[in-house]
Parts: C-alpha cells; structure tokens; sequence
C-alpha cells in the first residue's frame, strides 16, 4: 500500500495553478479587508465635521473597529483549527462586508460604531486563516514570499480607499465608499471553489477525497487511490489544545515575546493610519495632500513588504525584522521635522515600508513559527492580542491631539513602540519543534558553506 508524506510532496512542489489561485483569492479576500479597515481613516475628517465629533470620539470611533478585530482574530483563529480554515474565511468574508457596507446607512455615530465593530469580527477572522493557509499550502521556497505578495494587497486596500476617498466623497458623499464594501459578496462562488482547507485538518477530519483534490492540483503527477496512505510530520499530529500548545515545547517565551511585538507594532501602524491625515492637516496641509500622504505611506509598505519577503526567504525573518523596526522608529522620529516636500514623501515611503512591510513580515513569522495543527490559533491570538494595541492607537492619536503637543512629539511618540517591537522580536527563540522552514535550511547552508 503506497504511502504519501503530504509534507514533502507541498514543501517539494512547484509553483503553479493551485497555488497562483488560492494566492489570488487570498489577496483578493486581503486587500477588501483592508479597505474596510482603512476608509475611516480617509473619511473620518468629513465625520468629525458632519456628526461634530471631537478627536477623541473620532478614535474611539476607530478603536471599536479594531476591538471587533481583537476578538474576531482571536474566535475565528480557533474556531478554524477545529471546525476548518475555508469555512471560517469565507464566513469572515461575509461579515466585514454585510456590515462595512451598512456602515454607509448609518444615520450617526452610534449605529455607525456598532457596524464598524461587527465589521471588525469579519476583519479580524481573514489574516490568521489566510496566512495559515498559504503556509501549509506553499512550496518551502517560497513562503515568505507568497506571503509577503498577499500582504502587499493589505496596503493595496489602503490606497484603493484613499484613491476613492478622494474622488468620491467631494462629489457623492463619504457613503459610496461603504457601499463598495459589499463587492467580495460577488466573488463568494470563485473563492469558494480555489481555496482547499488545511491537509492536516483535511487528514484529521477523514476528507480524504478533498486531501486528495488538492494534493493532485499541487503535483498532477501524483497516483492517488482510495487504497493510498497519508501521513505527516510528527508535530502535525497533536491531541492537545492548540492554545496550551502556544506554551510547550519550549515555546512559552516565544508566544509571550511575539504578542509583544505584535502589540507595539499594531499601535503605531493603525494609530498612524488613522490620523496621519489629521497630523498633516494640522502641520498645515490641506486635506487632499494629507491623503496623498496615506497613499505614499501604502505605496512604500508594498515595495517594502516585496523586498523584506526575498530577503527573509533568503536569511531568515528573524534577522530581517528586527533592523526593519528600528529603521521605522528612526523615519517616523524624522517624519516630524521634515519641511521639504520631497524628503517628507520619501520619509513617509520608508515609514510605510518598515512598518506595515515589517508587520506583515511577523504574520508570516508568526505563522512559520508553529505547527500546523496550531497555526491559525498562534496567528489569531498573536493578531488579537495585537488587536488591543490596535484599539489603543487611534485612541492615543486622538489625545496627543487633545494635548496640542507639537507635530514631531505626536510621531515620536508613535515611534517609541518601533524600539520595543524590534527588541521582543530579538528574544524568539526558534525551536526545534517550530516549522521555520527557512530559518532552518538557511542556517544549514551557512553551516555548509563554513565547512567548505
């Protein structure tokens, strides 16, 4: 009777259809629930004028969407490890977009607030089962990669929101933009036939005939029978709670150090997203300019996020992000005092490229990090936890304002969290029970390389 080690035969694969499409829709499922988080940013100006709401309800407005994402990474990471990673994806799709869109019919604040938090649930749900997807399904070379071109599409999101923010709401209202939310309603029947749940739920559930769909769409030159066997890596095959297993095999100072990492590095991207326009409104630029900002700010997380995901698979994510945290709490320190309008886009680009290109580094490291029967539990709660200093930065955005503290006090203080993230970053262990992957085969070829 033929065995299949279903590790060996996705680590070994090549790149192909399977592959381009489940990354397709992921980044298609990416990028809207980018641009369902980011439009407050974008609209949020017009909202403090039209509903007469003060900086800090502006952010506490803010903060109730990434709330919503706090507990939606965190229920939804550990409903899919148990009940499947499709049907979780597909669910949180639905939710961001139902209720992103009725964010347009809110008739003010507190209705708006209540969509805007369920919105979070759905928003929250997408990036632990979209990057632990893509990693139990990618070729080992190409990982970081794949993971990094997906979250490109979260920054993507961002400009999609700006672009339209600023031809939209000057001439139809700031409420259109909410109904493009509902667009990912239409492409439900195209993800839901390219996405293929995890093969180690798919092998621990008995859907031996979906394991088998997807591992002869990953190798078409596979024989597989009803007669075939399937077996995995050891530290796949895992009867203890996927939550107390953040903590085994000594792996407890890397959870706690990486919910760190995630945290600060959270609270200076969405505190900075949210009121970047707002600092450059009050540093004395009109609207329009400030937006343009947010879209250099995403334009330099995309290149950043490319350049950070070839060279992680090249050295290691570990050695990659901890000089890309420091490198964005010098921009942002900088961003402040900048008076040239050149040098402050440039700033502005690095800032985006060391900090949201940083961050969606850590998704894939984070998810590396852990076996599969764990992964989208790690990432949901790293990403929940995250979530909270999500809720904390527009929230203290809204009082560095209230302070009236000049413009590069508000970016330092956004800056300081960059410091700490790259230091709880530098205490990860990597284990040998972690599947990096590339940690490992890089280390290896360095060993090689010394011994010749």
């Amino acid at each position: 009777m033929e065995k299949i080690h279903v590790n060996q035969v996705i680590s070994e694969s090549k790149f192909n259809r399977f592959h381009f499409w489940l990354l397709f829709w992921c980044c298609v499922i990416i990028m809207f629930d980018s641009y369902d988080l980011v439009i407050y940013g974008s609209v949020l100006p017009v909202l403090m004028e039209e509903w007469a709401l003060s900086p800090v309800e502006g952010g506490a407005i803010g903060s109730y969407g990434f709330f919503g994402m706090m507990i939606g990474a965190i229920l939804f990471g550990i409903l899919a490890d148990k009940f499947g990673r499709k049907n979780v994806l597909i669910a949180s799709t639905i939710l961001y977009s139902i209720t992103t869109a009725l964010c347009g019919f809110a008739p003010g604040p507190i209705t708006f607030s209540i969509f805007r938090f369920l919105g979070g649930l759905g928003i929250g749900g997408v990036m632990p089962n979209a990057i632990a997807l893509l990693t139990d399904y990618a070729p080992k070379n190409k990982r970081n990669m794949m993971i990094a071109i997906a979250m490109c599409c979260f920054p993507i999101g961002g400009i999609l929101a700006s672009l339209l923010s600023i031809v939209l709401i000057p001439s139809v209202g700031w409420e259109v933009v909410y109904y493009i939310a509902a667009l990912p309603l239409l492409l439900l029947p195209f993800m839901i036939k390219h996405i293929h749940d995890s093969p180690a739920i798919l092998l621990a559930k008995g859907r031996m005939n979906d394991l088998r769909l997807a591992l002869s769409k990953i190798n078409n030159q596979l024989v597989l029978t009803n007669k075939t066997e399937f077996e995995m890596n050891k530290e796949e095959k895992n009867s203890n709670s996927p939550v107390v297993s953040l903590f085994k095999d000594n792996r407890a100072l890397g959870t706690f150090m990486i919910w760190i990492a995630f945290f600060m590095c959270l609270l200076m991207i969405n505190g900075l997203t949210t009121w970047l326009p707002n600092f450059m409104v009050e540093a004395g630029y009109a609207l329009g300019s400030s937006l343009t900002f947010m879209i250099v700010l995403n334009v330099g997380s995309i290149i950043g996020t490319l350049f950070l995901g070839g060279l992680a698979d090249k050295w290691g994510t570990k050695r990659v992000l901890i000089p890309m945290f420091i490198v964005a709490a010098i921009s942002l320190s900088f961003l402040g005092f900048g008076k040239n309008m050149l040098a402050l886009y440039v700033l502005v680009g690095i800032t985006g490229a060391c900090t949201i290109g940083a961050q969606s580094i850590s998704y894939a490291f984070a998810s590396q990090y852990y076996p599969s029967f764990m992964r989208a539990t790690a990432v949901g709660l790293a990403s929940g936890i995250g979530r909270v200093g999500a809720v904390v930065g527009p929230t203290f955005g809204g009082f560095l304002l209230m302070l009236g503290l000049p413009v590069h006090m508000n970016f330092i203080a956004f800056a300081i969290p960059g410091i700490i993230a790259a230091i709880a970053f530098s205490f990860v262990p990597l284990t040998k029970k972690s599947s990096q992957e590339s940690e490992r085969i890089n280390d290896e070829s360095l060993v090689e390389e010394a011994v010749k």
